[in-house]
Formats: structure tokens, C-alpha cells, sequence
């Protein structure tokens, strides 16, 4: 059977030759890059190879730039290292959970949160952020792209309204990078956070940037690793694995790969809109390049989302109804209901994601499998047949 994956949001495979690059550190180069002879040394600069990779896909500085296990903890660390009880922090409905429960558990330890909404296109309001900053406000963190629908924020405009309010700003980058060009200064933040698995690197490995002069309280105590910023000893084989995949990126931007990427984006798109009763979930408005170019979300009146990924699956096409890491939640999702849709259509939306790996011809398998599985579930569906009648 052919298995197509368009589930990259999820997870990326790991590219070939970052798996080449990362092979040696799991053999012959196993220093521990903290020691001084010759087998940490080389380690060592691996590491610092990789960290400069990854300064220039983010347009920073090699010492501002944090390795981290993932997304997960660079989010957690961007937010729990600035925010004190009594603090004030800004965030939006639309946030990945990392980011969402952080928040969560900053209201428990005494700090208030104020959670702006987003529009029925998924954006975020600057002004909203303007309009929430209180004297003790100490962050705001706002996501650069969403995980569900690919919806790009207005970061630039947000980061200079906490720039003007002398407010720290970290923007959630990780459904960004390696889609999209960043550049931090541009953005004006002082934390981003990237994970390796998302730009196909291996899981495990991810990214904070912080701006020289920012003062974190680490999570981690032990040894003086990360400039004192993230203890434990370094990961080496998936600090090389994000280093190379970090390179990739910026070779494929300057090439032109997202410009490809999104046209097989558009055709997909382009092609399953023509299903009755579909639509998309955070569609671009004119005047905001508002999504990344690999993902679209689409809803389908009368189905359940599940049904169609497990359909789909069972024919050899791997989407997903959202974040993984909710995965099985019997609520719908909260970034689709955060834009306006009813609780049924949330359910019926499917999000699709490409990745540096496929292909026009999955493309084209695509979108002959989709309609008509999504016809099948129709028949199958009582509420759509009766809607259907009535019209």
C-alpha cells in the first residue's frame, strides 16, 4: 500500500543528511563536549557549530541562542525564567498547551494572565495586546505561527507595542521555523522558541533564543552549562541533527523551497474546497501574508474528524484533526472555536501539513482519496443525509 504522510506538524522525519551528520556523535565522537581533552573538545565544537547554524536561521547571535529538550521546555523556560507571583502576563486563546498551561500554572503561583482573542481568521489584534498592558505587565507571549491552522500572527506589530511598553516579548516559533524567514531583531522579541522535530531534526532537541541582556531564572540547577542558563550535559547528536536541519533551512528559504511548498499547498487546497459543504479554517486575508506555506486546515460539514483521519489511514494518508499532543480529547479544538466555529464544524475540520519530503504525486493522491472518502462518511451520516434533503 502507498502511505502517504501529511502530518508534519506533528512531527517531521528526520532528513538523510542530517541523519549523516549526526551519526558520528553517536559513536566514534562521544565526548562529553563539558571536557577539556580531546574527545570533549571535539564535541564541543560540534556544538558551537551547530549553535551558529542556528544563529543564522534566526538572524541572532551564537551565545543567545539556548539548546533545549524541545519546544516544550524552551516555552516553559521563556515564561516561568521572567514571570514572578504578582507579575502580569500576556498570552492569547490560540496558544500551543506549552505555552497555555504554563499560563495555567502561572495563575496558581499568584501571577494574573490576560488571554486576548483572536478573529475569525485566526489573527491576533496588536491594539487588543496595547489595550491589556497594566503597569506590573512582564510578558507577553504570543505564538509567530499556529500548530492547527498555519495562521501567522502579527508578531513585528506586537513586538514593538511591548518594546513601547518595556515589556518582555517571546513569540512561540516553532511551526515557523524553516517555513518562513525570521529574523528576531526584525520581530523585536526577546525570546523565540523553536523545536527541532518541526524542521526535520530529530525529537528531543529544540531551541530558546534570548536577547543578550535578558535575565532568565533557569528550571534546571547543576553544572554552568548554556552560559548557566540550561544545566545538563548537551545532546549532542540532536544539538548537530538541529544544527544541520537549521542550514537546510536557510539554503531551502534562499531558494525559493517555500514558494514550492506552498504551491502544492494551493492545489490541495484548491482541489478539496471543491467538495460540497468544505472550508478553510484561518484563510489568508489580503493584507497579512497570514499563513505558513505547508498547512491548510479544512472543514467538511456532516463528519466527524476522527472518523475521516482513521479513513483516511486505513487508505494509506496520514492527517491529523489538530495538535497531537491532543489527540483523543473529546473536546473540539480550542484554537478553532477561539475563531467562531461551532463546536460540530471544529469536529469536522482536518488539518493538512506538508514537509520538506513529499511531493507533487502524493499531492495528486491526495486529493483523489479525500473526496471520496469524504462521500462515503456522508452516506454513513445520518444528520448530513437529513441536512442534505432539506436543502
Amino acid at each position: 500500500m502507498q502511505r502517504v504522510y501529511f502530518d508534519n506538524n506533528a512531527t517531521t522525519p528526520v532528513l538523510p543528511e542530517v541523519f549523516e551528520a549526526m551519526r558520528p556523535y553517536f559513536g566514534e565522537h562521544f565526548g562529553n563536549a563539558s571536557s577539556i581533552h580531546h574527545h570533549g573538545q571535539e564535541t564541543r565544537a560540534a556544538v558551537e557549530h551547530a549553535r551558529e547554524s542556528v544563529a543564522q536561521l534566526l538572524g541572532c547571535r551564537a551565545s543567545e541562542v539556548v539548546f533545549t529538550s524541545g519546544g516544550t521546555e524552551a516555552d516553559n523556560l521563556a515564561i516561568f525564567g521572567l514571570a514572578q507571583p504578582g507579575d502580569h502576563v500576556i498570552t492569547s486563546t490560540i496558544e500551543h498547551h506549552a505555552v497555555l498551561n504554563g499560563a495555567k500554572h502561572l495563575e496558581e503561583k499568584g501571577c494574573e494572565v490576560t488571554y486576548v482573542p483572536v478573529d475569525g481568521r485566526g489573527l491576533v489584534d496588536p491594539d487588543d495586546v496595547r489595550r491589556a498592558l497594566r503597569p506590573n505587565t512582564k510578558l507577553v507571549t504570543i505564538m509567530m505561527a499556529n500548530n492547527e491552522t498555519g495562521v501567522v500572527q502579527p508578531v513585528e506589530e506586537i513586538g514593538k507595542v511591548a518594546a513601547e511598553a518595556d515589556v518582555h516579548f517571546h513569540t512561540d516559533a516553532v511551526q515557523a521555523a524553516g517555513k518562513i524567514p525570521i529574523d528576531v531583531n526584525q520581530i523585536g522579541c526577546d525570546l523565540l522558541t523553536i523545536s527541532g522535530h518541526k524542521l526535520h531534526a530529530p525529537q528531543g532537541v529544540g531551541t530558546l533564543y534570548v536577547r543578550k541582556g535578558t535575565r532568565l531564572e533557569p528550571m534546571l540547577y547543576g553544572g554552568r552549562h548554556e552560559r548557566s542558563r540550561r544545566a545538563g550535559t548537551e545532546n549532542v547528536p540532536g544539538i548537530v541533527g538541529l544544527g544541520k536541519a537549521a542550514e537546510l533551512a536557510s539554503v531551502g528559504l534562499r531558494r525559493g523551497d517555500d514558494t514550492k511548498m506552498a504551491a502544492m499547498r494551493d492545489r490541495l487546497e484548491r482541489e478539496l474546497l471543491a467538495i460540497e459543504s468544505s472550508g478553510v479554517n484561518g484563510a489568508a486575508a489580503s493584507s497579512h501574508p497570514t499563513r505558513v506555506p505547508n498547512t491548510t486546515n479544512i472543514y467538511f460539514d456532516g463528519i466527524e474528524g476522527e472518523a475521516l483521519v482513521i479513513a483516511l489511514d486505513l487508505k494509506g494518508l496520514a492527517v491529523s484533526t489538530g495538535a497531537a499532543c491532543s489527540s483523543g480529547a473529546i473536546e473540539p479544538s480550542h484554537v478553532l472555536t477561539a475563531m467562531g466555529l461551532r463546536p460540530e464544524q471544529a469536529r469536522s475540520s482536518i488539518r493538512f501539513s506538508l514537509g520538506k519530503q513529499n511531493t507533487a504525486a502524493e499531492v495528486e493522491f491526495a486529493i483523489g482519496l479525500v473526496p471520496e472518502t469524504v462521500a462515503r462518511l456522508r452516506e454513513l451520516s445520518p444528520v448530513y443525509q437529513r441536512a442534505a434533503t432539506s436543502r
